[in-house]
């Protein structure tokens, strides 16, 4: 398995992009029976809600040309039951759309999940594997193979594929991390340097005053600056945009 995966990672690593990883992963998934792959990253996957973020990466091929728009512009990927499913497991899995099948998705789909059921359905794109990858620091990211058509042994064929399917997927990872941070899009919330930097001291515990005498402003432009932070971050409370710039990794740089 080492040799294989070893393998696997130097068929990856030739690739200078992501866009260039991805075709060597297409290209692998394509020798498994998968027809199309999406791949997501998100160093943030959940608001402070606990509602799923859309991704900052999203990568797909031979999807349908809308695939793009319908998952990030009109929230798709908010009602997409396999990432809901992926985040809150730890091991790939088999999934169908299809009624009667056993798998993860059958107890969790219901009527709010109906536009992205009949976009697949009409996309001939049933049945899958997804791999979730939990990252360090909160990241997450999967890759997900898809079947197209309507052959009773879809399933079953995915099924056998599901341990190479997840070494391309880790190995896919592994190559793309240091690539990331060129992919990744501006967050859900912005703040200004400004505003990180008084957010910072607030989280060491410093008061607005202490803040204004350590960066040498007045206590009127740090009270401004930690005000717009609260406002961007929907916080009642200096304690809570902390908190949530945390939670975001709007503290980390």
């Amino acid at each position: 398995m080492q040799s294989k995966l070893s393998d696997l990672n130097l068929r990856l690593l030739s690739g200078k992009s992501l866009d260039e990883q991805l075709d060597n992963a297409l290209l692998l998934a394509n020798e498994l029976g998968f027809d199309a792959l999406v791949y997501d990253y998100s160093p943030v996957p959940l608001d402070h809600e606990g509602k799923l973020i859309t991704p900052s990466v999203l990568k797909l091929r031979n999807t349908p040309d809308d695939w793009h728009t319908r998952w990030c512009a009109e929230g798709y990927y908010q009602i997409d039951p396999v990432q809901q499913v992926a985040l809150n497991c730890v091991s790939p899995f088999v999934w169908s759309y299809k009624p009667g099948t056993d798998t993860l998705l059958e107890p969790v789909i219901s009527q709010c999940h109906a536009p992205v059921v009949n976009y697949l359905e009409d996309s001939q794109m049933t049945c899958g594997v997804s791999v979730p990858i939990h990252l360090p620091r909160g990241g997450f990211a999967s890759l997900t193979g898809l079947r197209t058509g309507n052959s009773t042994s879809m399933l079953s064929d995915a099924r056998q594929t599901l341990a190479d399917f997840s070494l391309i997927s880790h190995a896919l990872q592994e190559a793309a991390y240091p690539l990331l941070g060129k992919e990744t899009h501006t967050p859900p919330i912005h703040l200004t340097k400004r505003e990180r930097e008084c957010l910072k001291w607030a989280a060491e515990g410093l008061t607005a005053a202490e803040i204004a005498k350590q960066l040498n402003r007045s206590l009127a432009t740090i009270s401004l600056h930690l005000t717009s932070a609260m406002h961007k971050l929907g916080a009642k409370n200096r304690v809570q945009a902390v908190v949530r710039a945390t939670h975001y990794r709007l503290l980390d740089s």
